[in-house]
């Protein structure tokens, strides 16, 4: 993990042994198989999106398990990866049209640099083999993420698709920071309340109104 301004209050928060037991689970899953996404990849959500500069904090569950596809970044896969079916990207990108937005790839690593936190609660997931890590390391490590970003003063949004992200609720002040909730977008899901729920308009209306400048979700 490399130094960021994340790193010192995750490690204020976080029990001594905590980081040890981390790294020894990344060794050995990664000799141990084939895991997503590359290890120097496991952390680029903070890499990408300091805390500084964070103003938008979309939670996904854990990374695409295909090969070629997660990248360390929330719902984002590269723009050379081809899919031959509908999937959560699709649909959001079905969303952003409908508020006005032309995002044309599947890679979100600019909307990172804009400062839209892209975490995972589960930062690992072997090949194939989707949620086979949640449990085993890393949510200690995410909620405190979600609670850090929380407790800085500069007002947040926080996107929470689908019931698992909509979990992480209690770890955010809602009195500080707007919580915008909905169905998931995968295609399973996204009929039942994602369409139309204007989270985008909605996150820049809000950043915009605490003096901070909107996102170009086209990019």
């Amino acid at each position: 993990m490399k130094k960021t301004d994340w790193s010192q209050p995750l490690r204020s928060r976080l029990p001594e042994d905590y980081f040890p037991k981390m790294l020894e689970f990344i060794n050995e899953t990664y000799r141990g198989g084939k895991i997503y996404p590359a290890e120097d990849q496991i952390f680029r959500a903070i890499e990408l999106t300091p805390l500084a500069e964070t103003k938008v904090i979309i939670v996904g569950q854990d990374p695409y398990p295909q090969p070629g596809k997660a990248q360390g970044l929330a719902f984002s896969y590269p723009a050379t990866f081809k899919v031959n079916r509908p999937d959560s990207i699709v649909n959001i990108q079905k969303e952003l049209r409908g508020e006005g937005f032309e995002k044309k790839d599947s890679d979100l690593t600019n909307w990172a640099r804009q400062g839209v936190l892209l975490l995972n609660a589960v930062l690992t997931v072997p090949e194939f083999a989707s949620n086979a890590h949640a449990g085993k390391i890393w949510e200690p490590l995410t909620d405190e993420l979600i609670k850090i970003a929380s407790d800085d003063l500069r007002p947040k949004v926080f996107i929470l698709w689908g019931g698992f992200a909509r979990k992480k609720a209690k770890l955010i002040d809602g009195n500080k920071h707007l919580i915008l909730e909905a169905a998931h977008p995968s295609p399973l899901s996204a009929n039942r309340g994602f369409f139309g729920s204007h989270p985008f308009s909605k996150a820049n209306d809000f950043l915009v109104e605490s003096g901070q400048t909107a996102i170009d979700w086209s990019k």
